[in-house]
């Protein structure tokens, strides 16, 4: 009966932080979006809300975080930049994108778990390019370029156009993630787990 009460659970505070953090993304989809130098896919506010995800929730409430926007999103809510949504934009130019959201807000949130209980700006940063920008860039570069029938490496290539804005954002996202950990501590992916272990220990 004791190993029952240890069983993995998901407390109610997790959840909400969960659907605050997809309604976030959302949100930051509202001012639309902005197409650079002929690219298909366009330039969203929304990759901070998942680099904000992955620094502030951790590795797997970012990536379920992620992964509930996505579903209505699938689901017909337009909650993408632009007003998009539905099945279609899974088939899109910018499907690998949205897909690479999910790992990449997991792995921004794995490396500031491993930063420890008081990780700095220079170590939220680099989280957030690896993961925010870099997984990202990784899933979405190739499926552009299959879907759109343009040669990877130009693809490549015009997908620097979105560094600049990315860099910004990965910083700006790590000074949101700093102060907001600093005022409230649980917002520390290292913090949060070992209270969430040392609550299902007792």
């Amino acid at each position: 009966m004791k190993d029952a009460g240890k069983q993995r659970r998901f407390p109610t505070a997790d959840l909400a932080r969960v659907a605050v953090f997809a309604a976030l993304i959302a949100v930051l989809g509202l001012p639309g979006s902005v197409n650079v130098f002929g690219n298909a896919t366009p330039i969203t506010l929304q990759t901070l809300g998942v680099m904000l995800a992955g620094a502030i929730l951790g590795t797997w409430r970012a990536a379920l975080a992620v992964a509930v926007l996505l579903v209505l999103v699938a689901a017909g809510l337009p909650l993408l930049a632009g007003g998009r949504g539905g099945l279609g934009v899974f088939f899109g130019p910018s499907a690998g994108f949205l897909i690479g959201w999910i790992p990449g807000a997991a792995l921004t949130g794995w490396l500031v778990e491993r930063a420890g209980r008081n990780p700095g700006i220079v170590q939220l940063v680099v989280a957030c390019l690896v993961g925010g920008v870099g997984v990202v860039y990784l899933f979405g570069i190739p499926v552009q370029a299959l879907i759109t029938g343009v040669p990877l490496g130009t693809t490549a290539l015009l997908s620097t156009a979105f560094l600049p804005g990315d860099l910004a954002k990965a910083v700006v996202a790590s000074i949101v993630a700093r102060g907001t950990q600093r005022a409230y501590p649980d917002a520390v992916p290292t913090v949060h787990r070992e209270r969430m272990r040392i609550g299902g220990e007792r």
